[in-house]
């Protein structure tokens, strides 16, 4: 027991530090509890396949694929419109939402599902997401105190209850003391979330120019419009050396894209290609062609093409770049079509920026100088190799980041149906699947059907430092329990004041349960607190209910520990945070929330 302790004590201390990371720290108690005999291997890596820790994992690659497909961007989008520009309305919303939904769906997949949401309205606005994060993590703890459903340890008091011969809890048993949990968690959390703000390590760092920046600068999207090729159209089967755009009518053909939809558009696809001399136009193509509208207009009519509303160029498998001619560069003194890069690399030159001037007509002609910057557009893998096989020229930016940063729109439907599939398995008791395998299967559907550009891209999305801390740290209860700590201090507080009183001793349940869950699991402690809970009431004759209750709230009311749930560590690294942190925000909020508790839970459920 003391070893247990010690470790445990040194532990807390290097948290609060925060001078190691917490992966490490939680790692370094665990090879103790191991190395002292406390825990076998098998209880120590226990936690790494834990189905909360797994869950976990896969929960990051769904809500990596909402922010990829943009599912994100149009949630954020909508709580912003509703806020408008008050900070305090779009903190009210996030936390009301996330409530809401941590109601029906587990806290840890409410977390997942909402903190994408949360980072791209706070980096489209401009606003801080720390803020945010923290409120998300604990808005979602109470939400599941509105519903049976919402947490384990609710289920775990109504489980104790019907073994013992009580009537069991209703669904909705749970919602009044669901709503004061929630009225408090607002009026603590507001101003103290203030206290979250955190300044932007990169913000002083001058970075790269987005896509949209880069379209923008070079306005490629002026005098550009969509057609599709019908089957009456002169151009099906025709190449573009037959053609000769640009010579016969001015006219530049940036993409050719195909999207192919199936299930009336759920399952949709869409390719890009950039032309070639060589390539051949085949019905049901769209191509962006840039030029003068007179032209555009006419060149459509005598080709009988199609116009679409939607001229919009995204950047899906093709991207932009800039490069920078350098002053020995073999490029100097050669004309644009002198220069191979089409042919070399698959690449096409969009614009020539010189001093401040911006070349877009007759490019073929233009004779490059050194310090000339090109905009050229690629395949992103093309763009990548452009960078590393020549010394000609410098690329501006990272294409490999910038790809990742695309956002598939196109597959939005298909991950919101995914994501709702999930959701209702997590709901719905009367599907034959457990949790944990639903998110995993979605996770993996959101991989092979697209909504990532690559498997890579999907294990970017994982926070394996928040992964290490939860399944390191979970074995701590073990080792808590297997040496008697747990029951000790459990028993010990509750024998010395069950002669107080009841409220004395519902003050003593919730507070030991509240402070054990900052160690332990909250469903674990649960498990633990419950029957004590029973006998300490049933031993003073006083109704069970309250003296539960107090147990499931103590359980998962839990702020001051990062460990202590796993939405908690869910939004740790994204949102900055330290271990002190959540002792300013977690801590306050974790009391206040326990005395509010102790003194409405007689007047719910009275003795």
């Amino acid at each position: 027991m003391t070893i247990t302790l010690v470790i445990l004590i040194a532990t807390i201390a290097m948290f609060v530090a925060g001078r190691m990371r917490a992966d490490i720290v939680a790692l370094c108690a665990l090879t103790l509890l191991i190395l002292t005999g406390v825990l076998t291997p098998q209880e120590a890596f226990a936690g790494f396949s834990n189905q909360v820790v797994i869950m976990m994992v896969g929960l990051f690659v769904v809500g990596g694929a909402i922010l990829q497909t943009g599912l994100a961007k149009a949630a954020s989008h909508r709580i912003m419109h509703l806020a408008g520009n008050n900070s305090t309305v779009m903190f009210l919303l996030v936390v009301i939402v996330t409530a809401v939904i941590g109601a029906f769906v587990s806290n840890t997949g409410t977390v997942a599902l909402m903190m994408p949401i949360i980072v791209a309205m706070t980096t489209e606005s401009g606003s801080n997401a720390s803020r945010l994060l923290m409120p998300l993590a604990f808005a979602s703890s109470m939400g599941g105190m509105l519903t049976l459903i919402g947490t384990p340890p609710n289920l775990v008091i109504d489980e104790v209850l019907r073994e013992n011969g009580y009537q069991g809890l209703r669904f909705f048993s749970f919602f009044p003391v669901g709503i004061i949990c929630l009225a408090v968690g607002i009026a603590v959390m507001l101003p103290l979330s203030r206290m979250l703000i955190k300044k932007n390590k990169s913000s002083d760092k001058k970075k790269g120019k987005t896509l949209s920046e880069l379209a923008e600068e070079y306005k490629i999207g002026k005098n550009v419009k969509s057609y599709r090729v019908g089957a009456k159209s002169r151009l099906a089967g025709k190449n573009l050396a037959q053609l000769n755009l640009r010579a016969k009518h001015g006219i530049n053909i940036l993409e050719i894209r195909n999207a192919a939809s199936l299930h009336k558009g759920l399952m949709r696809n869409v390719t890009q290609s950039l032309p070639t001399q060589s390539t051949v136009i085949a019905e049901g193509d769209i191509l962006y062609l840039q030029g003068a509208p007179e032209s555009l207009n006419a060149f459509a009519t005598s080709n009988q093409l199609q116009p679409l509303s939607d001229s919009s160029i995204d950047f899906f498998d093709i991207g932009i770049a800039e490069i920078v001619v350098m002053p020995q560069s073999r490029l100097v003194g050669l004309q644009l079509r002198q220069s191979l890069l089409r042919e070399q690399y698959g690449i096409n030159v969009l614009s020539v920026k010189r001093s401040s001037e911006y070349i877009t007509n007759d490019l073929p002609e233009v004779k490059l100088k050194a310090g000339d910057t090109l905009l050229i557009q690629g395949r992103w893998d093309s763009i990548a190799r452009i960078d590393t096989e020549e010394d000609d020229w410098v690329l501006l930016g990272q294409p490999k980041e910038m790809a990742e940063k695309v956002t598939l729109t196109y597959k939005a439907p298909l991950a919101s149906i995914i994501m709702l599939l999930m959701v209702a398995v997590m709901v719905f008791d009367f599907i034959p699947v457990s949790p944990t395998t639903a998110v995993v299967a979605a996770a993996l559907l959101m991989v092979v059907t697209g909504c990532f550009r690559s498997v890579e891209a999907a294990y970017k999305t994982i926070n394996w430092e928040s992964i290490v801390l939860i399944a390191a740290m979970m074995p701590m209860a073990t080792a808590l329990e297997k040496t008697g700590v747990s029951a000790w201090v459990s028993h010990s507080l509750v024998a010395t004041l069950g002669d107080i009183g009841p409220m004395a001793l519902l003050c003593g349940i919730y507070f030991t349960t509240s402070l054990l869950t900052m160690f332990i699991s909250n469903t674990a402690t649960a498990v633990l607190m419950a029957p004590i809970a029973m006998k300490s009431a049933i031993e003073v004759g006083v109704s069970p209910l309250a003296f539960l209750f107090a147990v499931t709230l103590g359980a998962s009311m839990c702020f001051a520990s990062p460990f202590s749930t796993p939405p908690n560590a869910l939004v740790m690294q994204a949102g900055n945070y330290q271990f002190s942190d959540y002792i300013k925000v977690g801590l306050p909020l974790q009391i206040i929330m326990g005395v509010v508790m102790t003194l409405v839970l007689p007047l719910l459920f009275p003795f």
